[in-house]
């Protein structure tokens, strides 16, 4: 039992849970253990999350959870909104989006089955490189991104906790989006106080207080400070700080010998403090990203139409 203590509550590999096998621990935060598994149905590789969360539970000898006196509401709470996000994420079938392939109860607690997929994880990709991330990496991944938020938010459902740690870089630059641990659905209003999970640098003003007015554009800010990340290789000052004095310098500003007018515009944008100044939805934010391209396009096309009159008027 010692040992159980040392290794923070994770179930022994080798454990064999419903019809998976447990071989590794990749890793985990306060309210949940990640593992890689083998599906002895077919043999194939998964990722399995279990809810554990260390302050309000103990791992009995049995390996079964159970609730810390005084904490079985609070567990219980954790437990069905842990199942909504396997329930959530497995109608969600989209290319960027992690893929929930199976979610059951067992030994007290719930777990979620996910596709295994090769690649990094974007916050060691960053910390690697020291940011510096190339243009083409930006439009590369991050309007795939926002192609996946379209999808949840159309779902009326909400991410709150993007970050380069929750993103997966697979081979050829396609990301896909993790952990909705902190999932929510988008009625979420003053009068429905809920506790929101916050990480510095990442969530926005609105994510610090219980019944803050979340949305979309929630998503958006914590979507930008990510791509600032990658360009500035490490978080942007936090959201609330930035609330009471805002010292962060503009990306346009910051880095505008490196990037495009639109990528740095962009960023800008979706990490405006006050929400009511952000982009409201993924697609106007992709439009700000384009618009370059978008005015290039324009230019040329307007070329073109006033060639055409002047040679309809010369006929």
């Amino acid at each position: 039992m010692i040992c159980m203590a040392k290794i923070s509550h994770t179930l022994p590999l080798g454990t064999k849970i419903d019809t998976y096998v447990l071989e590794k621990i990749l890793g985990g935060g306060g309210f949940g253990i990640v593992y890689l598994g083998k599906n002895l149905a077919n043999n194939e590789d998964v990722v399995i999350k279990e809810y554990m969360p260390q302050k309000l539970a103990q791992r009995l000898p049995d390996f079964s959870v159970e609730p810390l006196d005084g904490h079985q509401e609070t567990f219980a709470t954790g437990r069905k909104l842990f199942f909504n996000e396997a329930s959530a994420l497995s109608k969600l079938k989209h290319p960027n989006i992690v893929d929930v392939q199976n979610f059951f109860e067992k030994h007290g607690t719930a777990y979620m089955v996910m596709r295994y997929e090769s690649g990094a994880n974007l916050q060691q990709y960053i910390k690697n490189r020291g940011g510096g991330l190339s243009e083409k990496f930006m439009r590369t991944v991050f309007p795939q991104l926002l192609d996946g938020l379209t999808a949840i938010h159309s779902r009326g459902v909400l991410h709150l906790d993007i970050k380069p740690s929750n993103i997966h870089l697979r081979p050829g630059g396609r990301p896909l989006l993790l952990d909705f641990g902190a999932v929510h659905t988008m009625n979420l209003t003053k009068r429905n106080p809920q506790a929101q999970v916050v990480t510095a640098g990442f969530s926005p003003v609105e994510q610090y207080k219980a019944g803050g007015y979340v949305g979309p554009w929630s998503d958006l800010y914590a979507l930008g400070a990510t791509m600032r990340a990658c360009l500035e290789g490490v978080p942007p000052p936090a959201a609330n700080d930035r609330a009471e004095k805002d010292m962060m310098r503009p990306a346009k500003e910051a880095f505008k010998k490196k990037y495009s007018a639109s990528l740095l515009d962009a960023i800008d944008w979706a990490m405006e403090v006050d929400p009511l100044l952000r982009p409201q939805s993924s697609e106007k934010l992709l439009e700000r990203i384009n618009a370059d391209e978008k005015d290039r396009t324009g230019s040329s096309d307007n070329v073109l139409g006033k060639l055409v009159s002047n040679l309809r008027r010369n006929l």
